[in-house]
């Protein structure tokens, strides 16, 4: 047992090799892609509205179709049924997300230059932990807005959650929600850091033998 532990020490004590910075290289080129591009689409469409109303949701800003028109539309909706109004400055996660995605690119990049195995574990790990804790983060944003509606509204509705992924009826309406190219972006960084730590990890094992 305290030999495998040992030889386990030294495995993530060893430098990150060629071919896994190089992996991770890009994968932080790709995290900066995706930290730009649009990370979710909510889009909802009635007979009214036959186009559909469209918010894109980047990692800073959101974004909404026909000029910024569909948010003022979609509030207007919102306010039909109870719902509070959607407000940018209401997302403290728009303020946080770019912080904290800067801080993994240069956790990166400083495994890219003097990095060992030890440090992309640590990498991995903490980024599956953002990930998972945005994705929660977001879907409680979605229930929140669906179930805390003024009960003074001009129309009522029974709270409802706001599908997160794929599409649902409400009233004459039909929700879609859709990760776009900037989750898989993310999704995409986190493949090359697990290859990474593969080909490093399998050139250790080889070279213990």
């Amino acid at each position: 047992m305290n030999a495998r532990l040992s030889a386990m020490h030294r495995i993530l004590d060893r430098p990150v090799n060629f071919a896994g910075r190089g992996l991770l290289l890009v994968g932080i080129i790709v995290l900066l892609a995706g930290a730009a591009l649009p990370l979710w689409r909510i889009s909802l469409v009635a007979p009214q509205y036959a186009e559909g109303l469209t918010l894109d949701m980047y990692a800073y800003q959101i974004v909404a179709g026909n000029a910024g028109q569909d948010l003022a539309e979609i509030n207007t909706l919102n306010h039909y049924i109870g719902m509070k109004p959607i407000v940018q400055a209401d997302f403290l996660e728009m303020k946080v997300m770019p912080f904290a995605l800067g801080v993994f690119a240069l956790l990166g990049l400083r495994a890219v230059v003097v990095g060992r195995i030890m440090g992309l574990v640590d990498l991995a790990v903490l980024f599956s932990y953002f990930g998972a804790f945005s994705l929660a983060s977001f879907a409680y944003r979605l229930y929140s807005y669906g179930h805390h509606l003024d009960p003074h509204a001009p129309m009522k509705i029974t709270p409802f959650m706001p599908v997160v992924i794929g599409s649902q009826q409400i009233a004459n309406f039909v929700q879609t929600s859709l990760p776009l190219a900037g989750t898989f972006c993310m999704a995409g960084f986190v493949l090359l850091l697990v290859a990474a730590l593969w080909t490093s990890i399998r050139e250790a094992r080889r070279d213990q033998r």
